[in-house]
């Protein structure tokens, strides 16, 4: 019934979609396995893509050939730059989806992919001959070969569901849970722990009284997460803003002794970051609010998601306290919330490929790993996809480095680290994050995704042409002066020092009040310049970009240098059968984790919790360094 495989890719969610994809666009010959064909892609949490260092991450698998950026442009209902008032290293696009649009793009996207195929089941089992996985054991009893498997199994894998004092199996609500592939791989000597994480209730928006919250539109010039020419948004959906109160905080609280939280039994650690409702007034007493996102669920859905409001308290408490806050006096509720425990296998487990210490070619991408979000999920998935293929084509793994990506900073994180909550991204994880903005992962990916295969020849002419224009507008702020006359007015209306005689266009630009756009309005043989390049489809793309690298190039230089004293520790590598036990000089925290985790290179061993510099400097000094 079915021939061999070179890879199969268990669960159809945002990591499996973005492994199948990679691995069969590169060559390999694959099948994706999933419990619901209809439910691909399902936005099981919030229907957004990006925001807070998320949205860095979808423009770099965009950048290395990915598709999560694209369908997002292709179903976004509204879509906004956070953190605008700050620094360009915060910057992170995020867009509401279409839920619905979302899935549907997503299928359509994989059937298009000739080497990708698909089969509606349960994995249950591996298959492994000599410590290595060869194929896959099935709910229908079937086994299917293949050379690597990769394993994106989200919160389905013995997933169990608490609403109040009931719980159920389940791997999201109304969807059976995955069962028995745990043991197995707990069989082959892969560690699980527990996890846990949430979701609130859903709305119907007939019966919501927006007059109540306050609006929040998309930007007025929207822009996407592509590096390519995808649809520009025409309309857009607003979200809405609203709070809780001492009321509904009260009525909350009602409902504690049935929690499943509060009374033991949820085991797993649940996501600090995006905590339940119960839990923001338990642990924040204090506080006599919380703000609440209402969003759309798609442009013909009446759901809406109650961003903030996620519960595993019985349904009756989320009802009325729900219809305590401002414009859900007259709510009806379509699904309540809950929370989902499920397993996870620790991280520090895989290599930095994401494939499997102990068992050779299964490789691990998602939630499995303890990470939580659609993002992170998918840019793990990508990487183990190009990774799946590359062992078996007898290539290096492709590993991004902390200071190339955020994806780099996630995987590392996980490998040495590990986590025992579910792991999300943020900004702050990045020592250079002003060198990994959202604006530049095409710079810093593209030529590597073009390199490797994934990435078309279309986004390398795209690129070129970018940097192209960025060079030639510097090359024109660094020759050209402004005159006080033409330029004083403006200064004076930005809040900054009129110029008492010629200056360097480049030189203003270095003024916190100043900005590029600023100067292209006022300064006219600048804005004759760029015009001539304003039919490029990277026009806009490579102005933000030019204004930032001018205005930022002292802070960039600096992150470099320190980025390429970094480098210097991760030129230096470590054997994957280095004996650290045999090093007395050691710690013996650090001879115990080292070989734990079996680090690359001496900069991923800098970084494993425990790890101090004097155990660094034993090891350089064992290398003869």
């Amino acid at each position: 019934m079915f021939d061999n495989y070179d890879i199969i890719v268990v669960g159809g969610g945002h990591a499996g979609c973005e492994a199948a994809a990679s691995a069969a666009r590169l060559g390999s010959r694959v099948l994706l396995v999933t419990m619901n064909l209809s439910a691909i892609a399902q936005m099981s949490c919030n229907p957004a893509m990006g925001g807070i260092a998320k949205g860095q991450i979808v423009r770099e698998i965009d950048a290395l050939g990915g598709f999560s950026g694209i369908v997002t442009d292709h179903t976004m209902v509204q879509f906004r730059m956070l953190n605008r008032s700050k620094g360009p290293a915060m910057w992170s696009p995020r867009a509401q989806s279409d839920r619905m649009l979302f899935s549907m793009k997503w299928r359509e996207v994989l059937e298009g992919i000739p080497n990708l195929h698909f089969w509606q089941d349960a994995v249950t089992g591996l298959l492994t001959e000599n410590g290595r996985v060869t194929g896959v054991s099935t709910r229908y009893g079937i086994d299917i070969r293949a050379r690597a498997v990769i394993l994106t199994s989200g919160t389905f894998l013995n997933g169990q569901i608490h609403i109040g004092p009931k719980s159920f199996s389940g791997g999201r609500l109304g969807e059976n849970s995955s069962v028995g592939l745990t043991r197995v791989l707990n069989d082959l000597g892969i560690q699980s722990e527990r996890l846990k994480t949430g979701t609130p209730v859903r709305v119907d928006g007939r019966s919501i009284d927006f007059s109540q919250m306050m609006e929040q539109p998309g930007d007025e010039h929207p822009g996407r997460f592509s590096f390519l020419d995808t649809p520009p948004m025409k309309k857009q959906l607003s979200c809405y803003l609203t709070h809780t109160n001492e009321q509904v905080h009260d009525i909350l609280r009602e409902g504690f002794e049935d929690s499943p939280m509060f009374t033991g039994r949820i085991q797993g650690s649940g996501p600090r970051y995006c905590p339940s409702i119960e839990d923001k007034i338990d642990r924040f007493s204090s506080r006599d609010r919380h703000q609440l996102f209402v969003e759309p669920e798609g442009w013909n859905s009446i759901e809406y998601y109650v961003n903030g409001f996620s519960s595993s308290l019985p349904e009756e408490i989320q009802y009325r306290a729900l219809k305590a806050i401002p414009g859900f006096g007259q709510a009806r509720i379509l699904k309540p919330g809950y929370a989902i425990e499920y397993d996870f296998f620790p991280p520090m487990q895989l290599q930095f490929s994401l494939e499997s210490r102990v068992v050779e070619n299964l490789f691990l991408a998602g939630q499995v790993n303890g990470t939580t979000g659609y993002e992170e999920a998918a840019g793990q998935g990508l990487m183990a996809g190009i990774n799946a293929h590359r062992k078996l084509m007898d290539q290096e793994p492709v590993v991004l480095k902390r200071h190339e990506a955020y994806i780099g900073v996630l995987i590392d994180d996980l490998v040495t680290k590990g986590t025992n909550e579910p792991y999300r991204m943020f900004t702050s994880r990045a020592e250079f994050r002003i060198l990994l903005r959202q604006d530049n992962a095409d710079a810093r990916l593209t030529p590597l995704g073009h390199e490797i295969g994934l990435a078309g020849k279309e986004r390398m002419e795209r690129l070129d042409r970018k940097q192209h224009i960025i060079q030639q507008v510097q090359d024109f702020l660094g020759r050209h002066n402004a005159e006080p006359a033409e330029i004083n007015a403006y200064l004076e209306t930005a809040g900054t020092a009129p110029l008492e005689r010629p200056t360097r266009v480049a030189n203003l630009l270095l003024r916190p009040q100043v900005s590029l756009e600023g100067l292209i309005e006022h300064l006219k043989e600048l804005r004759l310049f760029v015009h001539g390049f304003s039919g490029e489809p990277v026009y806009q793309e490579s102005l933000e970009s030019t204004g930032i690298l001018v205005k930022y190039a002292g802070y960039l230089e600096k992150e470099r240098e320190h980025a390429e004293k970094i480098s210097r520790l991760e030129d230096i590598g470590l054997r994957a059968d280095f004996d650290y036990a045999g090093i007395k000089a050691l710690s013996s925290e650090a001879r115990e984790k080292l070989q734990k985790v079996k680090p690359r290179n001496i900069g991923q061993a800098s970084r494993i919790s425990g790890i101090t510099p004097a155990d660094i400097s034993v090891l350089l000094v064992h290398l003869g360094r």
